[in-house]
Formats: C-alpha cells, sequence, structure tokens
C-alpha cells in the first residue's frame, strides 16, 4: 500500500483526494522508485480540470525524483539505489512510490538535489526546446516572453540573457516586475495595467519582435499576434488563462504571414536520445549558473489541493514542489 492523490471525477481543487492505493505488478522494464519530491505544474491543473482528459479514476502528476527500490527483469539501464528523476507518463507522481518505464527516466547527478531536480527537470526541458529547438534564438534577436515571474518564466529569462537577446517580459502584478527584472528581462510590462502589444511595439520602434512565447492563451493571444514582425513566430505552449478558441488564418497568419506551432515537452522527448539531451543540457546549464534555482514553496502530499489552489491563484512567485 502506498499513499497517493487520486481524482475520480474532474474539477477544481477539492477533486483531489489523499488515498491508500495498491500498486499493480512491475513490468520486467519497468522500475519502482521512490518519490523524495514531486514538481507542481500547470498541467497538473488542466489534467485534474478535464482540459487534457483522463481515463478515471486516475493519480495525477507528471513530474517527481527519487530513488530506485526494485526493478523489472528486464531493466537495464538503472540499478537499485539509483537517484532518477522523470517528467513524463504515465501519469501518477503525487505519490509515495511509483512505477515508471526505464526509458522514462534520467539519471540525477549527485551534486544536484531531488528537490532541485524535481522542480528543474519539466520546466527546464521546456525551456530547451523553446530556446533551442522550436525557434533557435541567439543574441540578434528580441524576444517577447509571457508570466516572464513564473516557475517557466525563472528560467527561460535566466537561460535567454545567457544567449544574449533582447528581452521583453510580461507579468500579472506589480511585485511580480523585480522578479522578472532580476532573471533578466531588459523590459518588463505588467499586461494587467497596460497595454503590452502597444508598450512591445514601442520598445521595437515599430519593428515587432522575432518571437512570441505565450504560455497564457486566450487573454494575450491576439496582443501577441500584433507584437510579431513580419514572418515572426508565435509559439503557444500553455493555456494558463484558458485555451485559445480560434485561429483564423486570413485574420491571424496572413497579414504578416507568421508562423504558429503548439509544442509540448513529450514530443521534444519523445526519444530516448532527445530525452537524454534535453535532461543534460538542463543539468548543466544548472551546474554552469546560466540558471539559478529558488524554491519558493513546499507542500505535503496532504496540502495537494492548497497547492493547486495558490498556483491557479497566481499565488506563487516560482518554483513550488509537493514532498513525500
Amino acid at each position: 500500500m502506498s499513499k497517493a492523490i487520486q481524482i475520480s471525477k474532474f474539477g477544481g481543487p477539492e477533486v483531489l483526494e489523499l488515498k491508500e492505493i495498491n500498486l499493480p505488478k512491475l513490468g520486467p522494464k519497468e522500475v519502482l522508485l521512490k518519490n523524495s519530491s514531486i514538481g507542481l505544474n500547470f498541467i497538473d491543473t488542466y489534467h485534474r480540470s478535464g482540459l487534457y482528459p483522463l481515463n478515471l479514476p486516475s493519480g495525477i502528476g507528471v513530474e517527481g525524483s527519487g530513488v530506485v527500490v526494485e526493478k523489472g527483469s528486464d531493466v537495464k539501464l538503472f540499478k537499485i539505489g539509483d537517484r532518477v528523476a522523470y517528467s513524463s507518463m504515465p501519469i501518477g507522481a503525487y505519490s509515495e512510490i511509483h512505477i515508471m518505464p526505464e526509458e522514462k527516466l534520467v539519471s540525477v547527478p549527485n551534486d544536484i538535489s531531488h528537490e532541485i531536480a524535481s522542480s528543474m527537470l519539466l520546466k527546464g526541458m521546456t525551456c530547451e526546446y523553446l530556446l533551442h529547438r522550436t525557434y533557435k534564438v541567439t543574441s540578434k534577436d528580441t524576444i517577447l516572453f509571457h508570466a516572464a515571474a513564473g516557475g517557466v518564466g525563472q528560467i527561460f529569462c535566466q537561460w535567454a540573457k545567457k544567449i544574449g537577446c533582447k528581452l521583453i517580459g510580461t507579468v500579472g502584478s506589480e511585485e511580480k516586475i523585480e522578479i522578472a527584472k532580476k532573471n533578466g528581462c531588459d523590459h518588463v510590462i505588467n499586461y494587467t495595467t497596460d497595454n503590452f502589444a502597444k508598450k512591445t511595439l514601442e520598445i521595437t520602434d515599430g519593428k515587432g519582435v522575432d518571437v512570441v512565447y505565450d504560455g497564457v492563451g486566450e487573454k494575450t493571444f491576439e496582443g501577441s499576434i500584433e507584437t510579431l514582425k513580419v514572418r515572426g513566430m508565435f509559439v503557444t505552449f500553455g493555456n494558463a488563462s484558458g485555451p485559445i478558441k480560434t485561429i483564423e488564418l486570413k485574420k491571424h497568419i496572413a497579414p504578416k504571414a507568421i508562423f504558429i506551432t503548439r509544442p509540448s515537452v513529450f514530443p521534444y522527448t519523445s526519444t530516448r536520445e532527445e530525452l537524454e539531451m534535453s535532461a543534460k543540457m538542463v543539468f548543466e546549464a544548472f551546474k554552469e549558473k546560466k540558471i539559478k534555482m529558488e524554491i519558493v514553496k513546499k507542500y505535503s502530499l496532504s496540502e495537494a489541493r492548497k497547492a493547486h489552489e495558490d498556483l491557479e491563484a497566481r499565488k506563487l512567485k516560482g518554483p513550488a514542489i509537493i514532498l513525500t
């Protein structure tokens, strides 16, 4: 028996229930690991609400770090006692014990703690593919990143600034402006009080930005399109304010011949080689001090509802974790 957060219906944080569960038999290529620390991510709220539907009842959570305590008969990549992390399906990271396919795990360097690994891996790999593969940012680019003071935003902005690009960030409150500046933004716009599209065009002398990274969704979509230069790229990678409802070719794409893409971490780490490469780049960026991690809040499994309430209310000013 193991304690885990389960959902039997979609809804708000109240549907999260702490239960005792029986684990299935370990498969030949599966690993049983004892979670030490669990990542708290906005995608967890999408799974809980049903925006990204699951087969119910279900566990929740896709990121964690811990130690291998048992392995299947055909597991070759890891041994008992190894320190590992993951940021992938199968869902169920909000648990004391978790079963994962060996190919979805990565080794955690000895000089990186489980807490740091679980707060950084998913967000860090998201930043890796956004900066280096979805659009390869260079020092010549001017870019706009929404929610620059959030968990992903803090990693992204630090890493982007090391590349040397001109970085414009948006935030949702005055108190988050200094956080965004601290993490590398050259310009910060409070999109709840200012017209961020107008401000961005002023900053760029009317030229627009090379790429917009938008994890906010519905509320920022139209303005994001407006800020792009001719043949710029719109990268929509999240729905914090709700999903974008309609994209019209004639209205949104054709006038400036822009590019639109909807990436996520899973297609960018779908092979073993891509997963290991991306995780390695994240861990190396941390060790080389290209990015610094400051965990702003730690919850227990029994506080999962509170964690989701804080996450959705934008109370967290950086990465947060759940401890087992």
